[in-house]
């Protein structure tokens, strides 16, 4: 898992699908999901790690994007 479409994949396959029209909140929604995903056991450490790194990061990305409108 290295980019966010991996991760919007990944919850496809579980029948999570995130739309709000709002990016930031899709993120938070998405982190949620893959925290229950993670204490399901349906991900290993690495995977849950990874996602959420680039969760927070893509956040990131945003907020100051939006920031500098």
């Amino acid at each position: 898992m290295d980019k966010m479409l991996d991760i919007y994949e990944l919850l496809k396959t579980y029948g999570t699908y995130i739309y709000t029209r709002d990016p930031i909140g899709d993120l938070m929604l998405m982190e949620d999901e893959i925290r229950e995903l993670y204490k399901a056991n349906v991900l290993d450490i690495k995977d849950y790690q990874m996602a959420l790194l680039l969760i927070r990061q893509e956040t990131t990305k945003l907020r100051i994007k939006e920031n500098n409108q």
